[in-house]
């Protein structure tokens, strides 16, 4: 048995700190082969109570772009000096039913970076763009790294479900992209915190394009929770000082993030994800009639939604 298998989950939270990306491959592993074993439960327990990253939702429809403008980021925020947690949502293969892209061959990381981290995950048949697993994935590497991407799988507008799992929402949209728009207008429009036009090197079209992006978020003026939504162009291409840089879209990201530190804002937001959580797992799992019987389904002030999900499970 490993050091890290032996170790409290605290201990083991620490050494994936630390940069072993093996352990952190090994505890995503273990989560998706016995996700409600008890090591599995005391992990994720412990990594809810001592979130450190930022988490930020990467969406829009396929072909924008998203990852090789996430690669960008990863570049820029390693940078900084900050640790970077990948989860890549991928299409199905229909016959193995794993991620079809999941060598990521479009995201191009230094695989010898121990302050990056990518994991591939396949959608299956979820509709939301996010895979089954990806909560559960997503609070142990906010626990281990200072910033947490995730990419959604990109089918237009099913892409919601992402606001209930990121901090911050981007929404791409690309030059010439009308049905974006549209997509928008359908319902999404109330998701973004941060929206890009992204290659913005075409010039004249992706200007013309920031014009209508900001015409269709002005349906949501409000935001989410007052927030007033940023938009912008941004090349991955882009080196400093260029319009379209890249800097300027961290930029606008950090300045969500500092907006949901004030206050109890991001408490309360991930607060109520984690109630939504437990409300559609055990949806998932027991049915509307298992979830009637369920009773309250309220979280108490750091609570964890996974504990909770096992105890009601074991009762119904």
């Amino acid at each position: 048995m490993s050091i890290a298998a032996e170790a409290s989950p605290k201990q083991r939270l620490d050494i994936m700190r630390g940069g072993d990306k093996a352990a952190v491959a090994r505890a995503l592993a273990h989560l998706e082969r016995a996700p409600e074993g008890s090591d599995t439960l005391a992990l994720l327990d412990a990594a809810y109570a001592a979130p450190r990253a930022h988490v930020i939702g990467v969406t829009g429809p396929p072909g924008v772009g998203k990852s090789t403008l996430l690669g960008a980021l990863v570049r820029a925020f390693r940078g900084q000096g900050h640790s970077v947690g990948v989860i890549a949502v991928d299409p199905s293969s229909r016959r193995t039913g794993g991620a079809l892209l999941g060598d990521r061959v479009r995201l191009l990381t230094d695989p010898e970076d121990a302050g990056v981290f990518v994991r591939s995950m396949a959608a299956r048949d979820r509709l939301g763009g996010l895979a089954e697993m990806t909560v559960a994935a997503m609070v142990l590497m906010r626990a281990v790294y200072d910033v947490v991407l995730i990419e959604t799988v990109g089918v237009g507008q099913s892409e919601t479900d992402v606001a209930g799992v990121a901090d911050t929402v981007l929404f791409c949209v690309q030059p010439g992209s009308g049905d974006s728009l549209q997509f928008m207008k359908a319902g999404i429009v109330e998701i973004p915190d941060v929206a890009v036009v992204t290659k913005a090197d075409m010039g004249r079209p992706a200007r013309r394009a920031l014009v209508a992006l900001k015409g269709a978020l002005s349906l949501n003026a409000a935001g989410r929770d007052g927030w007033e939504v940023r938009a912008l162009t941004v090349s991955a291409q882009g080196t400093s000082g260029e319009a379209g840089e890249i800097d300027g879209l961290i930029q606008a990201l950090d300045t969500h993030r500092d907006w949901l530190a004030e206050g109890d804002r991001l408490t309360r937001q991930r607060h109520r994800q984690s109630e939504q959580w437990l409300r559609e797992a055990l949806r998932d799992r027991h049915g509307r009639v298992g979830l009637a019987r369920a009773g309250s389904l309220s979280l108490g002030p750091g609570e964890s939604p996974f504990s909770r999900l096992a105890e009601i499970a074991a009762r119904l």
